[in-house]
């Protein structure tokens, strides 16, 4: 429990003497065990966490890129409306409020006047500004991370998704941690953001009803604004083929957020034909799957296959992977739903993808062979990679693919006899044609040569920026710095967890 120091005028804090502002109230550190127990409990679905915070001990929420000292005079400005969780006791020279805010004080945290006592590392005092406030977006992809389960979020093994699917989807479980205060922009095209759960200040809600009240209190003005509603569901999906994210309405606004309204700041991408999966913002180097799917295809189990049959070998270390049900749009129609999945290693330069590739020549192997016992039609691939300046694609259809390779053995058997048979001098045939076409196959193989039919793809990872060290609410950050920080092997759908595939 917390104590809230709600600010309703702008205050000026002078001369305090020891006068110390403080939390009154004992916080039970078993609440929060029991919390933790709760949501693991839970039905299991993928974890959503917001990554930035308005905590006064966060420094980068601060324009000296510090905390506040004795020495100092504090500043928020009086129009800023903002919620701040205070974590200790800080001794200040002088302190502006807000008009509209308030302090969230934990258990002996509060404010005292400096009594001019030594304070080391602030001997020259100086006017702070409190800087985080409006800038965060719910919509922005950089300022989530996800997870298949609180252990891994804690441990900061983030799953793998396109852009759409790092902002939480209308499956997703989506949590605000305990012991922070925020501040974001819900601002929605769609108006209704879609949640299986949320998570505030230790509290989970699964009802509309109950998160209703919520939304009426004034801390929940604070910590939201814009003109986003939230509906909850306390639902899986129920589809074993899997559902959509729920977020292709919101894409524009996604990499908006992302980008930047211009959406002039993807990566610079070392192979010369990207592609873009569906349900991201920028193209990439890589490889695709799209698989059509019959009524019968389990994407669980499906995934199951993967990360037992692919996945864990040695050899894919470094390759990630991510598996969802997206809408493509199709020539012939509209749209049609299918099967991404979206492969990305951690090779560089003219090796970038080289093991992305043979991953997804296994996968397309798997399919030829299996594809009909898990449900699977067809499988299509795109890549663009390092060592292939020419991007490729192609299409594997279970049941035609073993008819092709046998009808064209079948066919070079048969010119191979006939040709045995003509130089026997038992059959005659047009020699002429025969020896144009027989040098004409020498022909193209001396020009085209062996083939190098690689791919590669450069480190396609959750953005990491500011954010996720400090709390800031920088994209353009994130885009600086892509980079994997995965060591293991994670791979998504953003409606499953890897631990309900396995039990």
């Amino acid at each position: 429990m917390k104590h809230h120091v709600t600010l309703a005028s702008p205050k000026f804090m002078r001369g305090l003497g020891r006068n110390v502002l403080a939390a009154d109230c004992e916080m039970k550190g078993l609440f929060f065990l029991l919390l933790f127990v709760q949501l693991l409990a839970a039905s299991i679905a993928v974890y959503k966490q917001w990554i930035p915070n308005t905590n006064f001990e966060n420094a980068s929420n601060w324009d000296k890129d510090r905390i506040p000292c004795a020495n100092d005079v504090v500043l928020f400005k009086s129009n800023q409306e903002i919620s701040v969780f205070v974590q200790s006791t800080h001794s200040l020279t002088d302190m502006y409020l807000p008009l509209n805010g308030e302090f969230i004080m934990a258990p002996g945290a509060g404010f005292a006047a400096f009594d001019g006592s030594w304070d080391p590392g602030c001997d020259t005092g100086s006017a702070v500004s409190f800087t985080a406030a409006e800038q965060c977006k719910w919509h922005d992809p950089a300022l989530w991370h996800a997870a298949t389960s609180l252990e891994d979020l804690e441990q900061g093994k983030y799953i793998f998704a396109v852009d759409e699917e790092r902002v939480p989807c209308q499956y997703d479980d989506v949590i605000f941690q305990p012991e922070t205060s925020f501040r974001v922009n819900i601002d929605s095209s769609e108006r209704m953001i879609h949640l299986r759960s949320i998570s505030i200040m230790g509290q989970k809600f699964t009802s509309d009803a109950a998160l209703a009240e919520y939304m009426q209190r004034s801390s929940a003005k604070l910590q939201f604004h814009g003109n986003g509603t939230f509906q909850v569901t306390n639902a899986r999906c129920p589809d074993k083929s899997g559902c959509e994210c729920g977020n292709a309405g919101e894409h524009r606004q996604i990499c908006a957020a992302l980008l930047g309204d211009s959406g002039t700041r993807c990566p610079v991408l070392v192979c010369k034909d990207p592609f873009q999966p569906v349900g991201h913002c920028c193209e990439i180097c890589g490889a695709t799957i799209s698989l059509e799917y019959t009524p019968g295809f389990d994407i669980r189990q499906y995934q199951n296959r993967i990360l037992h049959a692919f996945l864990s070998l040695p050899k894919y270390a470094g390759v990630q992977l991510a598996i969802s049900k997206v809408r493509k749009p199709q020539a012939s129609r509209n749209s049609v739903s299918v099967i991404q999945i979206v492969l990305m290693d951690n090779k560089t330069g003219s090796q970038t993808g080289t093991k992305a590739e043979q991953l997804t020549e296994d996968i397309m192997r798997d399919v030829a062979e299996h594809g009909d016992s898990f449900g699977i039609v067809t499988g299509t691939v795109q890549v663009a990679t390092g060592s292939n300046s020419s991007g490729q694609g192609g299409t594997v259809t279970d049941g035609t693919i073993a008819g092709t390779v046998i009808g064209l053995l079948l066919g070079l058997l048969l010119l191979g006899t006939m040709l045995f048979l003509h130089r026997k001098g038992m059959i005659r045939l047009p020699s002429a044609h025969l020896a144009g076409l027989w040098n004409r196959k020498e022909d193209q193989d001396l020009v085209a040569g062996p083939s190098d039919k690689g791919f590669d793809n450069p480190i396609f990872d959750t953005l990491t920026n500011r954010a996720e060290s400090h709390g800031a609410c920088s994209s353009e950050e994130a885009l600086k710095e892509m980079a994997s920080k995965d060591s293991g092997i994670y791979f998504v759908n953003p409606l499953y967890d890897e631990t309900e595939l396995i039990a």
